[in-house]
C-alpha cells in the first residue's frame, strides 16, 4: 500500500480484536500482492511486461480495469492508469529537479488508455506501455478489508489504509471516530480539521508529502497525462466523504484533476467535502 495501515476496533474480547486485525492483515497483503506493480509475477507484472501480447485477466482483475477505463472517460482522460511510466522522468521528493520536457513528451507516447486494447477478459498493451492501479487499489483495499470485518463482527471498527479510512460504526457512548486530515503546510503530521466519523468513508487526495519546489513554485505529483506535467491551479488536498473509499478516492481524485474547478465539480455531486489551497 505504500503506507502505514491501521486497524481501531472496540472489540468485546481480545481475541476477537486479533482476529479482526488478521482478517484486515491478510487481505491487505493479499491485494497487494496481486496489484502491486512494485512486486514480480502477479497479474500487473505480467500485463506490464506481456510485450504487445495479449492477457487474459480473472473477474477482479478485470472489474478494476472496467473501473478505471469508466473514470478516464469521467475525466476527460485525465484518469489513466497507463500513465504510471511518467515516474521515469517525476521524482517527487522534495527535491527541486525538474525533467526535461523532451523526455516527458518521449515518455508520454506510451501514455494513452485509448492506445490499449480492452475486451474482457483479455489486455493488450503496446510494448512500453504499462498500467497502475495506485491510483484505485487503496480504496478499493480499505473497502475489501471492511466488508470482511462486517462479515465477522457487528463491532465497531474504524480502518485507515495510508489516509484512505472507513468506519464499520460508531463506538457505543461516542459520536463518531476522531478522524484527522492533516495540514498542506509544514506541519507534517498536525491535524488541520478533526472530523467525526460514525459511518462510512472519507478519502484524500494532495501533495502534502510527495512535491518538487523549484523557484518559488510547488510541483504536486498529481500529473496530467495529456500533458506529462502536474496539474496547475489544483487544491493542496481534497478530503470527500462517501459511504465507500472507493466512492470517496473517485470523487478526491477527480476533483483535484479538475484543478482551478475542483469545489465547483465536487458541489455538483452534492457530498460533503473539504479543500486546502
Amino acid at each position: 500500500m505504500g503506507s502505514p495501515c491501521e486497524i481501531l476496533t472496540k472489540a468485546a474480547d481480545e481475541s476477537l480484536a486479533r482476529e479482526l486485525v488478521d482478517v484486515v492483515a491478510s487481505e491487505a497483503w493479499r491485494i497487494e500482492d496481486k496489484f502491486s506493480r512494485y512486486l514480480p509475477g502477479n497479474v500487473v507484472a505480467r500485463i506490464n511486461n506481456s510485450n504487445g501480447e495479449a492477457i487474459e485477466v480473472d473477474d477482479e482483475t478485470a472489474n478494476l480495469l472496467e473501473f478505471a477505463a469508466s473514470l478516464f472517460d469521467m475525466s476527460g482522460g485525465r484518469f489513466d492508469i497507463t500513465s504510471g511510466v511518467l515516474r521515469k522522468a517525476w521524482v517527487f521528493d522534495g527535491s527541486d529537479r525538474i525533467p526535461d520536457d523532451k523526455l516527458v513528451q518521449s515518455i508520454l507516447e506510451n501514455v494513452g488508455w485509448r492506445k490499449v486494447a480492452w475486451e474482457r477478459p483479455s489486455l493488450v498493451l503496446r510494448p512500453g506501455m504499462q498500467i497502475d492501479f495506485g491510483g484505485i487499489g487503496k480504496e478499493y483495499a480499505v473497502d475489501k478489508a471492511a466488508g470482511l470485518v462486517i462479515e465477522k463482527s457487528a463491532t465497531p471498527t474504524l480502518l485507515n489504509f495510508g489516509g484512505d479510512v472507513i468506519a464499520t460504526g460508531s463506538p457505543a457512548e461516542s459520536n463518531g471516530w476522531q478522524v484527522g486530515i492533516e495540514a498542506s503546510e509544514t506541519a507534517a503530521g498536525t491535524a488541520q480539521r478533526v472530523i467525526r466519523l460514525s459511518q462510512g468513508a472519507l478519502a484524500t487526495s494532495g501533495d502534502a508529502r510527495r512535491f518538487i519546489l523549484k523557484d518559488g513554485v510547488r510541483y504536486g505529483h498529481i500529473l496530467d497525462p495529456t500533458t506529462g506535467w502536474p496539474l496547475k491551479r489544483a487544491p493542496r488536498s481534497v478530503t470527500v466523504a462517501a459511504d465507500t473509499c472507493t466512492e470517496a478516492g473517485m470523487l478526491a481524485t477527480l476533483a483535484m484533476l479538475n484543478g482551478a474547478g475542483a469545489e465547483e465539480f465536487l458541489q455538483a455531486q452534492n457530498i460533503q467535502f473539504w479543500c486546502q489551497r
